[in-house]
């Protein structure tokens, strides 16, 4: 195994670690930032160390099309090839598989899908995910897995979910360098609290070097997604990393950090920095409104990236959406702020004043008491006291999310 994971600091269920891996040594909680095509759209990797990322997602699918596994093997690996001396994680390649080609078949076999070149159909099996992720060379490699949306019900759950764990054995038999590269199984079960719990063990007995968790972040409601997060996090082995898979929104970050989840990845950061929308304490801040052409702040007055120090929002509202130097910008600040929380989240775990870090976010957030229903009971499983920032009025709750974006 090639992962050293060390708990530094807990409050409750909440933890702070240290993830040793191949190529980097990690503090949790940590987010890792999409390259799609082995880079974050728009910027440097010498941009994403100084913004403190440590692990960035390649997408297997995407790389195995274009320049292909066997290019980068020849290269000496994605590391060297993308120019990343840090920590790297690929996907399994079923998602995009899934997601955005049409005509996908899964069956025990594999995943069938047409090719995006010819449109002939091409099947990908775990055998041959694991293949093409040992020649990338990540230091973290998903297994294939069966991906359903949470959205659907029936017998299909269930099938996907014994399929995937069926397929983890195949998964460890095809992976041939297990001293460099850590596969971590995917917990599926959708919604069905007895269909995780069997997939959660079965994993389990496989003593991987870590578990996600996936089919979440699929349009399923919050209540739902807390729920298995908890249950899944709570049943995980204390010793391993667990990461919640899709997962992006910062409040989502805060919370299930403190349902005990470790690791998390999303596109939301950098693409909605596309839209010229910029993460803030407050939420979002639509740059794009007219309220911006004339405003000479900078986008956040509290934060300390290269963006807030040198520009406006009025100039920023010039360029977002019509230069790709405003996507670049708005996307180094989206993910410096996520880092930032990444950091602060550590560090307050480790120092002991976890509810008071977590008070003040919602205070920030929610300034008017108004914090949601699911985020009061989440918090209330993990043992995080959130009393003081707190005021649930239900009708005022119900108002107010829904005049949010992102909930």
């Amino acid at each position: 195994m090639a992962l050293r994971f060390e708990v530094l600091g807990r409050f409750n269920r909440a933890r702070a670690a240290q993830l040793t891996l191949p190529h980097f040594v990690c503090q949790t909680p940590l987010f890792m930032p999409v390259g799609t095509q082995g880079t974050i759209k728009g910027l440097t990797t010498d941009q994403l160390e100084d913004i403190g990322c440590q692990i960035i997602l390649g997408n297997t699918y995407h790389l195995a099309l274009r320049p292909t596994s066997e290019l980068i093997d020849e290269l000496s690996g994605l590391h060297k090839f993308m120019n990343w001396p840090r920590a790297l994680l690929t996907d399994s390649g079923g998602f995009q598989m899934v997601s955005l080609l049409h005509l996908a078949d899964i069956t025990e076999e594999g995943v069938t899908f047409q090719s995006p070149v010819d449109g002939k159909p091409m099947l990908l099996t775990p055998e041959e995910s694991i293949q093409i992720q040992n020649r990338i060379g990540a230091d973290i490699i998903m297994a294939l897995d069966d991906v359903v949306k949470t959205t659907i019900t029936g017998p299909r759950i269930e099938e996907a979910m014994y399929r995937t764990l069926r397929w983890i054995d195949r998964c460890v038999a095809a992976h041939k360098r297990p001293a460099e590269q850590n596969l971590f199984g995917i917990v599926q079960g959708g919604l069905d609290p007895i269909l995780r719990d069997i997939c959660v063990r079965g994993l389990v007995e496989r003593n991987l070097p870590g578990y996600a968790i996936g089919g979440l972040s699929g349009g399923e409601d919050k209540n739902s997604f807390w729920r298995v997060v908890a249950q899944c996090t709570g049943a995980l082995p204390e010793d391993k990393p667990r990461y919640v898979m899709g997962v992006g929104y910062p409040l989502d970050i805060v919370v299930c950090s403190a349902l005990g989840a470790d690791m998390y990845d999303c596109v939301y950061p950098t693409r909605t920095a596309r839209f010229g929308t910029a993460l803030v304490p407050e939420g979002v801040l639509k740059l794009k409104h007219k309220a911006m052409a004339e405003d000479i702040r900078p986008i956040d007055p509290t934060c300390s990236c290269m963006v807030c120090k040198k520009y406006s929002r009025a100039y920023m509202h010039c360029l977002v959406t019509k230069d790709a130097m405003g996507s670049q910008l708005l996307s180094y600040h989206n993910l410096h702020y996520i880092m930032k929380l990444s950091r602060d989240l550590h560090s307050s775990i480790l120092h002991g004043n976890f509810p008071e870090y977590v008070c003040k976010f919602l205070q920030k957030m929610f300034p008017e008491g108004d914090v949601p229903k699911w985020v009061c009971n989440a918090m209330e499983v993990a043992g995080v006291d959130i009393s003081s920032c707190c005021s649930f009025n239900l009708k005022q709750g119900k108002k107010t999310q829904e005049s949010r974006e992102d909930y």
